[in-house]
């Protein structure tokens, strides 16, 4: 494509050299260039890309993005390289990258779901109900990038950077995708990532205290701010009414159609008649003229709203009842209360709870409908914020009715001082607790002192079938340990 192409749109571009020469592709990454690419330098959190243009160059790059607060001389850019200047790369890399592969969010319809929780199994369940109704959809969030049901790739976050972001799109229009399902952070909508999206529906699942640290948001005012983006990119948008924070939203877009969803407050799907078990919950919701009993196979009352904001969005689609019926009792997520299938019949759960609100919600909702203990399996990641700890320590202590601090991914930290950390919160109450720094062994432990009464969480790892130590990941799926240790006990 021609770079003059490329670039249409981009605001205050200055250029130095031909812009009508052919880019054969766009990298923002020197090492991934090619002969007649065009190099976006992008400035990063850990290395700013200006360093690498010379190697990019080298590589190929017959045309450079730059910053303007770049110091261009000492680049020292040969003369047969174009050069363009914008004030925000990554706004123009979105752009750029939209152009490139043909605007492919046009081409098909684009559901954007944003919020602090719940946007994994919400997308998972909205990606059930558009597949059982026989519609091709795609899926990008945290866990992978699914295309027609099949998995292209695992994530390494929640939203890629905008241009593997257009390149995924453009791979599901090739694919025939009709309904694309997104996973939208807040450091995407800050960082331009979703630039250029043309979304058709946007949902807001909740609001919470999470991702606040220098290189995240340096407020809550900045998070929630960064979440509302999405709302002025596409009017059609779906909340849920029972949230402090969310329940702002129609007011804030008051020439929007927004629709709403809730349990305890007046909204436009109300869920009644709530019965939570060990392994399914249940409710009733009005869909057109009747009251329909809903019933799915992931347990907690946070169940109940993704599963109404799934409904939502099935409603906007004319999906007809019994196939949302029957797709959210069949629905199942990858690490998001996920029940572990095994020999001896215990109730062991899966969850990716990794922050001091996602423990307590997981420990306050299976306490709440669990006959006997709660056994709490939970460590913190290395090199992450380390104020949790002790707090996430606290949460379990009062709330679980046995704890077994171990180890997460420690990555470069010790996992020991990880774990005495956690500890400083967890004597803080009056909850029974050990140490076991070996996670395979604290999930031992758990399993051996559990009776089918009681549920197990473990916490922390979710859908990740690794553990980080020292920079390598070694495989460590927890369904597996679970089957290798019941297979030894038994």
């Amino acid at each position: 494509m021609e770079l003059k192409r490329i670039l249409l749109g981009i605001e205050g571009i200055k250029a130095k050299g031909n812009l009508d020469i052919e880019i054969e592709g766009i990298e923002q990454n020197s090492r991934e260039i090619k002969e007649g690419y065009l190099f976006v330098a992008i400035k990063g959190f850990a290395t700013d890309g200006h360093k690498y243009v010379k190697n990019a160059i080298e590589n190929g790059a017959i045309a450079v993005l730059l910053q303007s607060d770049c110091d261009l001389k000492s680049l020292e850019i040969p003369e047969n390289v174009t050069i363009l200047v914008v004030d925000d790369t990554r706004k123009a890399l979105a752009i750029c990258a939209s152009n490139f592969y043909g605007n492919p969010t046009s081409k098909l319809k684009l559901i954007g779901i944003t919020g602090t929780k719940g946007k994994t199994t919400t997308s998972f369940m909205i990606k059930e109900i558009l597949e059982k109704a026989g519609k091709k959809v795609g899926l990008i969030g945290t866990i992978a990038t699914y295309i027609n049901g099949k998995k292209i790739k695992d994530s390494d976050r929640t939203t890629p950077d905008s241009l593997e972001l257009q390149r995924t799109f453009k791979a599901m229009v090739d694919n025939g995708v009709e309904v694309a399902v997104m996973e939208v952070s807040s450091q995407s909508l800050k960082l331009h990532r979703v630039d250029k999206c043309e979304f058709d529906i946007v949902l807001f699942t909740n609001f919470s205290e999470d991702h606040i640290s220098e290189k995240e948001h340096p407020s809550m005012e900045d998070y929630f701010n960064s979440k509302l983006i999405l709302f002025k990119m596409c009017k059609n948008g779906i909340v849920n009414i029972d949230n402090i924070y969310t329940s702002k939203v129609p007011k804030l877009f008051p020439d929007s159609n927004i629709v709403t969803y809730g349990i305890d407050n007046q909204a436009d799907y109300i869920a009644k008649d709530i019965t939570i078990t060990n392994s399914y919950v249940d409710f009733k919701v009005k869909l057109g003229d009747k009251n329909e009993r809903i019933k799915t196979g992931i347990p907690g009352r946070f169940s109940v709203y993704n599963s109404l904001a799934a409904i939502c969005v099935a409603q906007k689609f004319g999906i007809n009842t019994e196939t949302i019926k029957e797709a959210l009792e069949e629905v199942r997520v990858p690490g998001r209360s996920e029940l572990v299938n095994n020999k001896l019949d215990l109730t062991i759960m899966i969850d990716y709870a990794h922050s001091p609100e996602s423990l307590k919600n997981i420990l306050q909702a299976t306490k709440s409908y669990t006959r006997g203990k709660v056994i709490s399996v939970f460590g913190c990641g290395g090199d992450r914020d380390s104020g949790k700890r002790p707090i996430m320590g606290e949460i379990s202590g009062q709330i679980a009715d046995y704890t077994i601090i171990t180890s997460d991914n420690p990555r470069t930290e010790d996992p020991k001082k990880i774990v005495d950390q956690i500890e400083e919160g967890m004597k803080k109450t009056k909850g029974k607790y050990e140490v076991i720094v070996d996670r395979t062994e604290a999930i031992k432990k758990a399993i051996e002192m559990a009776t089918k009464k009681d549920i197990i969480i473990l916490a922390g790892k979710g859908h990740e079938p690794y553990q980080e130590i020292n920079g390598v990941k070694y495989p460590f799926d927890e369904r597996i340990i679970v089957k290798n240790i019941i297979d030894e006990m038994k």
